[in-house]
């Protein structure tokens, strides 16, 4: 017999691992089909640097048998590694076949899971005999069939199992497999193997929350025996093959869980044809459009979770009585309409979420047939009033949740049969009358607020009964009852307690005997302490302590925020008498938010620790120089420093901040100097505050490059510079001030496309700008084109930060100063739809445009104090928003207008001292307007100028609005050294209207004195 031939093998070629993963390269031989066996194995990085071997024998065993154990000693050594926490690992094996039976596939599997110490038992127990032999059929987690032996089950949900998964695992060599559940591991972001297609009798397959990622393969829709589909909670996509195909090839679902999985699309009607669905959920999944009616009405249906898609939308259809509807969720999603008769049908409904939709009608009273309801949320939609009188008879009810639910009247009585209630929230309604005293009889609530209504009268002493309470908020209402705080410190189990916004005295004890609570959360604002709570000495977990608007006096001692210092996330004292920090506050490792505004603070500006996102400062006393420290706090969103003493120049490291801050704040300060670089590429920056201070120079040419700003305020400065057209290019700038500087030049159109296309404000007020007015700039202002006709809010800016319990969003509410109606306003608060010019007080000449009348949602234009003439334009009577027009103190000709009598909105009109002629419109608005809105026209006539005209007198003409600042203060002076010497002072800075009238006004008064006594 001939040397038998050895069979030939393919070579294993190294191929480098990439940057961040190490690679072993595995053998195993055996000499025979069993034999001595021996296996070795080489570690290398991305770079090709060995980092560990080792080989060894392993006795006598088959050659299969000696691939799965080299590879079992390689992950064993790479867990103990030091690469473990920072490597990937990729295992490369030499054999094509090192696994010939299922159970042996297994075993490999075991080497892996059970490595990890902290693995669940079920893995732990997968072990092998001496001889490398063990029924796998026992083993927990694996079902075999009973005839054939095949495995045909495998569950191995929550087994820790980490690594990288491919087609080529010879996990895909259990052909016969119909059930799978790999859910809760952590699968490194593999993606989704096209292996899954080996198994073509799977019915079960469970891969959810197992960080898989990537596209869902094609592939899975082959499975076509697929009874049970989950796959949530993982970073997949369903977009080719999307949903529609999905449901057209799997028609057999019962259950499709994809919640997580970004499917990006509408809802495919073909979903509705799956009747046999018992359950659905695709939350947070990127649906839009409006839903199927039809799945509403799947007649096995019986778990629908559509919650986190806000632009689904949909109604309610009629719901058949035979629905076996048990769950309905729907929660943070766009569906409206009323709520149909039919559901109060449901009858086997336990769990009806719709918070943060657009339902409308009244919370209906057929709510109350829902008995056998155990959650109940309908939050934050847009019923119209309603009552409570429906809620009693759900005594089932763990879970109640009708925040922002419009209710009104009391909280009935009826409601005390919900002893199981453990979550009630009835936050930001109108509810009325006291805090019912049987609330106390609930004795099962962890969580129950009350914030945000019109609640009166004392805290019942039954509320004190609660001893499971974690949560207890009654913020915002008007409770009036004084107590001692230290009541509160007996429900030991609070850690969240808020009774800000009442009418609350809180009295403290200086000793307090036995335990307190461990707070998380603190809110004892308005209460009327004047010390800082005892009980505070002993708080170590707090995140938030607010104690705003109370009578605390002079230092903040250490001991209140010295346990907490490692866990405090925000502190807000504002609205206090506190005069300083008793120790630097730089220890608060965690601190994000601190807000010490209104106070007596003095010197210089607090340090906050680098981990500050929002610092609040404003309406102190505090002096010195902006300090370059705050240039090094990397997180920080929100800086106020308004309302100050402080003075110096600006540090030029401020532009280190713009990749982080939102908002700067430093207005009515005495800051010097040129401002410096505020912006960079990728500025975060949306509100810029400099009013009120004593810059110089131009504005920066950096101001270019913040692209996100949307209010830009550098009013009342001593900047001397020419109109920034460049401004223009800043895609969200929506309010520019630059009044009261020298601005100089004419406003006329420059080279280039400077648009300011979402531009609503604008004030160059007490400036010095001169030419004509440019019409093309008008055409420019497109914002102003479009009137605002959503719901009232107000210009702001947000952004979210985390702290360990909570995810929270900072607003800030921006606020501006206009003359508006003929007085100067501020406006703590910019209504979104506000859209206003001012050019008052400057020299500029010519027409007025006729381009401006397209200018729709104009509400405010002040044009007053120029050199302006011509007509006034008819194109303003377009201007059907318009509430306040002053055209006063220029050289305007010709008639007034009759197209102003379209302006049914304007409240304040005033075109007096022009050269107007003719008769005054009479009717609607111009009814309403006195002698002083057209005095100063000789030739006008007409109501409401009396027939017998007359020059008017000094006070008369010091009662016109608007005019320049300085140059009353400059004629009051006459009063009391003589009028023409505080005449004669007044024309060196006097523009040339008013020199001329004031000359007039000599003449006559001149006159009046040579003319003889009768």
């Amino acid at each position: 017999m001939g040397a038998k031939q050895s069979k030939s093998r393919p070579v294993l070629i190294w191929i480098k691992p990439r940057d961040g993963k190490v690679k072993f390269k595995l053998d195993g031989e055996a000499i025979g089909k069993s034999g001595p066996v021996g296996i070795g194995s080489v570690l290398r990085d991305h770079s090709g640097t060995v980092l560990m071997k080792f080989s060894k024998s392993i006795g006598i065993a088959e050659s299969n048998m000696a691939e799965i154990t080299v590879i079992c000693e390689a992950f064993k050594l790479f867990v103990s590694s030091q690469w473990k926490s920072f490597k990937v690992l990729v295992v490369k094996c030499d054999s094509r076949n090192a696994v010939s039976w299922h159970a042996t596939i297994l075993k490999a599997r075991l080497c892996f899971a059970s490595s990890d110490p902290s693995a669940y038992p079920k893995v732990q127990q997968w072990k092998l005999d001496k001889e490398g032999n063990g029924d796998c059929c026992a083993w927990d987690g694996v079902e075999c069939d009973n005839n054939t032996g095949h495995v045909i089950g495998l569950d191995l949900s929550s087994s820790f199992l980490y690594g990288s998964v491919d087609s080529n695992s010879s996990l895909f060599h259990l052909l016969y497999l119909r059930r799978l559940n790999l859910s809760d591991n952590h699968f490194n972001g593999s993606n989704i193997p096209s292996g899954i297609t080996n198994f073509s009798s799977l019915s079960h397959l469970d891969l959810s929350f197992s960080v898989f990622s990537g596209h869902i393969p094609s592939q899975v829709l082959e499975l076509s025996q697929l009874v049970i589909l989950d796959l949530s909670g993982n970073e997949l996509e369903l977009r080719s093959p999307g949903l529609r195909n999905l449901v057209e090839k799997l028609t057999n679902l019962k259950e499709l869980h994809l919640s997580g999985v970004n499917i990006s699309s509408a809802v495919p009607q073909n979903l509705g044809n799956l009747s046999s669905l018992i359950s659905l959920s695709l939350e947070y999944c990127g649906l839009h459009g409006q839903l199927p009616a039809s799945i509403f009405q799947l007649p096995n249906l019986r778990v629908l979770d559509l919650q986190d898609n806000p632009y689904l939308t949909g109604k309610f259809p009629e719901f058949n009585r035979s629905s076996l509807i048990e769950e309905l969720i729907l929660a943070n999603a766009s569906f409206s309409g009323p709520l149909p008769s039919s559901l109060g049908e449901l009858t086997k409904l336990k769990h009806l979420d719709l918070y943060d939709n657009q339902f409308s009608g009244q919370i209906p009273s057929f709510l109350a047939n829902l008995t056998q309801l155990t959650e109940l949320s309908l939050s934050y939609n847009s019923f119209s009033p309603g009552t409570l009188s429906w809620l009693g008879k759900q005594t089932k009810l763990t879970k109640l949740a009708l925040a922002g639910a419009n209710l009104h009247g009391e909280i009935p009585s009826s409601s005390q049969n919900l002893t199981q209630l453990t979550f009630l929230t009835l936050d930001n309604n109108q509810l009325m009358g006291a805090i019912p005293f049987w609330l106390g009889n609930l004795t099962q609530l962890t969580s129950l607020d009350l914030g945000q209504n019109k609640l009166r009268g004392q805290i019942p002493p039954s509320i004190f009964n609660l001893v499971n309470l974690a949560i207890f908020f009654l913020h915002s209402n008007d409770l009036n009852d004084t107590l001692i705080l230290e009541s509160f410190l007996n429900l030991k189990n609070l850690t969240e307690l808020q009774l800000s916004d009442n009418h609350l005295s809180l009295l403290t004890n200086a000793t307090i005997n036995g335990t307190v609570p461990k707070f998380i959360s603190l809110d004892l604002s308005d209460c009327n302490l004047i010390e800082f709570p005892d009980f505070l000495r002993e708080q170590d977990e707090l995140e938030m302590l607010e104690l705003s608007g109370n009578k605390i006096h002079g230092q903040i001692p250490n001991w209140v925020w010295e346990k907490s210092k490692e866990s405090l996330s925000i502190l807000a004292l504002y609205s206090n008498f506190l005069t300083g920090f008793n120790q630097p506050i730089f220890s608060m490792t965690n601190l994000r938010f601190l807000n010490i505004e209104s106070n007596k603070f003095q010197g210089s500006i607090p340090i906050p620790p680098p981990s500050i996102f929002s610092y609040s400062v404003s309406n102190n006393s505090l002096t010195g120089e902006f300090s370059p420290l705050l240039c090094n706090m990397s997180s920080l969103a929100f800086l106020d420093l308004s309302n100050n003493n402080l003075s110096g120049t600006l540090p030029q490291c401020l532009a280190n901040l713009s990749e982080s801050l939102v908002v700067l704040n430093l207005r009515n300060n005495h800051f010097v100097g040129s401002i410096p670089q505020l912006c960079m590429k990728g500025s975060q920056l949306r509100m810029i505050d400099f009013n009120q201070n004593q810059f110089q120079g131009h504005l920066p040419r950096s101001l270019a490059t913040c692209d996100m700003v949307e209010i830009l305020d550098m009013g009342n400065n001593q900047l001397n510079d020419t109109f920034p057209f460049w401004l223009g290019k800043l895609p969200e700038l929506r309010i520019l001030v630059l009044r009261r500087n020298q601005f100089h030049g004419t406003m006329q159109e420059q080279s280039g496309n400077f648009e300011f296309p979402k531009l609503q404000i604008v004030d160059l007020s007490f400036n010095r700008f001169t030419g004509n007015l440019s019409s093309q700039q008008f055409r420019n202002w497109i914002a102003m084109q479009v009137v605002n006709a959503s719901n009232l809010s107000y210009l702001q800016a947000n952004s979210e930060f985390q702290t360990q319990n909570h995810l929270w969003n900072k607003y800030f509410i921006y606020s501006v100063t206009l003359t508006s109606k003929g007085t100067e306003r501020d406006y703590e608060k910019i209504p979104d739809f506000l859209v206003a010019i001012d050019f008052s007080s400057n020299s500029f000449e010519g027409c007025i445009p006729q381009d401006i009348g397209n200018l729709k949602a104009l509400q405010l234009l002040n044009f007053s104090n120029n050199v302006l003439s011509c007509h006034i334009p008819p194109s303003l009577g377009n201007l059907s928003n318009l509430e306040s027009l002053d055209l006063s103190h220029n050289n305007l000709s010709g008639e007034i207008p009759g197209e102003l009598l379209q302006l049914t909105f304007l409240e304040f009109f005033n075109v007096s001292y022009n050269n107007l002629t003719g008769q005054i419109p009479q009717g609607k608005q111009f009814a309403t307007f006195e002698n002083n809105s057209f005095g100063g026209n000789p030739g006008l006539c007409g109501k409401p100028l009396s027939k017998a005209r007359r020059p008017l007198s000094l006070g008369e003409v010091q009662r016109q609005e608007p005019l320049l600042e300085f140059d009353w203060k400059i004629i009051l002076m006459g009063f009391g050294s003589g009028l023409v010497i505080g005449l004669s002072i007044g024309y060196i800075y006097t523009p040339q209207w008013l020199k001329k009238y004031l000359s007039r006004m000599q003449q006559k008064r001149s006159q009046a004195r040579r003319k003889p006594r009768n």
